[in-house]
């Protein structure tokens, strides 16, 4: 295992090490300051349940960031080829491919150094192989493009702000690159220097060895990558203006054009559901409409799950069951995940995460942040009483490519009790009870989100790569 004494720089941004230079809280300052909290946090949770909102308008295109078809089609290829990972063998497109509906298909995914997609991947072999899931699981990209999202990755640690003076707060601080199109060319940024992501480890590669240390190292390795493959040159050239020659090309119009083809390939809004926000009003099952009428009304899931992209982008405990390899930060002695507390660097955040959309989510099990729960009847249950599903929780329940010599840490954290209470503690939805009809009813209004053309994109996955590497 790495140093765990690195930079501050290397601990702030990484996919693992997302604390960077905050004040150091060590197991015994934890305990004792989740302990005086969690009265305050639980009486919180009772004294603000989830309120009913009115149904959503209907998406239209005037709604999504507008991106150039030809910026889209490099993206595409950009999106599936593994020059951009640190020993080229990974892709965004593994974690995000189209077989698995923009996601993986995993709880928490098997990165760098692995082989194959979803429950078939391997863990790798030899000196190549993993050392460690990805801690989290891999987000669905739909709908993305839209003009009202403000935060990227389950923490939101990339998001809208003018804190830095470049639109944007991420971990890079102000060396954020200048010309980034759009919130999602600025997450692009992060996977790539991301130790168990896409980097690999430091010692492999010259990409994992800059990323060790910051994230602008990075960037000019993996374009200068790009810039010699000569296929690429002229797709650059076409899509952007301002690119004359190879020496043009820089992490900016990577990112960019990678968001292009996110925004354009998984913007998707014709489910029965919006057929219905549009006036149809035979859209629905029977089912559907009472799920509707539970999920906007008397049980309030559209407290957080609110506004046209269905969710308010707020950040909530739900208590989910810890497990996998966790995230480390400066001087902590478990390797715990308090979500966005870990950015915000504020108590009252720990173990909180980005409330996530929902357009397309009977698509993308398994669900939340770690993807503890396999079904969506599944994670509507645990919302409906967290604490006792947490409880029942099994760790047959988590969708977990094997690989045996992760085994005896995979559900280390489950064992920690301490831990769990302190996540426990967290809880801020106090949902009413709900029986197993009106569960069954809410689940099929879920489903109705799904979008009639969701499984037909326009561009796919492409047949090969201007690498030359092969395509998952």
């Amino acid at each position: 295992m790495m140093d765990r004494e690195k930079s501050a720089w290397s601990r702030s941004w990484s996919g693992r090490n997302l604390m960077g230079t905050r004040k150091a809280i060590g197991e015994s300052r934890m305990t004792s300051v989740f302990a005086t909290l969690r009265a305050c946090l639980l009486s919180l949770a009772l004294a603000t349940p989830a309120m009913a909102t009115d149904l959503p308008d209907p998406l239209t295109l005037d709604d999504f960031l507008q991106f150039d078809p030809a910026q889209a089609k490099l993206g595409q290829l950009l999106f599936y080829d593994k020059i951009l990972s640190g020993n080229r063998n990974i892709a965004c497109a593994t974690c995000h491919h189209h077989d698995l509906n923009s996601a993986d298909g995993v709880s928490l995914g098997v990165g760098e150094g692995g082989s194959g997609l979803g429950m078939n991947r391997t863990g790798g072999a030899g000196a190549d192989r993993i050392e460690e899931r990805v801690p989290r699981n891999a987000p669905a990209l739909w709908n993305l493009g839209h003009k009202d999202v403000r935060f990227m990755f389950h923490d939101g640690r990339v998001e809208v702000s003018e804190d830095f003076g470049n639109g944007f707060r991420t971990p890079a601080w102000i060396f954020l690159p200048e010309g980034l199109n759009s919130l999602l060319a600025a997450q692009v940024l992060f996977p790539v220097g991301s130790e168990t992501e896409m980097a690999g480890q430091p010692g492999e590669n010259a990409i994992a060895g800059a990323a060790y240390d910051a994230p602008h190292y990075v960037w000019p390795l993996i374009s200068e990558r790009v810039r010699e493959i000569d296929a690429y040159v002229p797709l650059f050239t076409e899509a952007f203006d301002h690119v004359n020659e190879a020496s043009d090309i820089t992490i900016v119009e990577i990112a960019n054009a990678i968001a292009a083809f996110t925004a354009i390939e998984f913007r998707n809004f014709d489910s029965p559901f919006d057929k219905y926000l549009g006036g149809d009003e035979d859209a629905l099952t029977a089912a559907q409409k009472r799920g509707m009428d539970l999920f906007y009304g008397e049980v309030g899931c559209s407290g957080c799950h609110a506004g046209p992209l269905m969710s308010d982008q707020s950040f909530r405990g739900l208590g989910l069951p810890p497990f996998g390899p966790g995230l480390t930060f400066l001087n902590d002695p478990i390797a715990r995940d308090v979500g966005r507390m870990a950015i915000s660097d504020k108590l009252e955040d720990a173990y909180r995460f980005r409330v996530p959309f929902l357009r397309n989510v009977a698509l993308t099990a398994p669900y939340g942040h770690n993807g503890a729960m396999p079904t969506l009847e599944a994670m509507v249950r645990h919302h409906l009483n967290p604490r006792e599903s947490n409880a029942k929780w099994r760790s047959e329940m988590a969708k977990l490519p094997p690989v045996p010599w992760l085994a005896s840490e995979d559900f280390a954290l489950r064992e920690k009790t301490a831990e769990n209470d302190r996540i426990l503690a967290s809880i801020d939805i106090d949902l009413p009870p709900v029986s197993d009809a009106e569960i069954a009813d809410i689940v099929a209004f879920l489903h109705s989100l799904t979008g009639e053309t969701a499984l037909d994109r326009p561009m796919g996955r492409p047949e090969t790569v201007p690498s030359g590497l092969p395509v998952d």
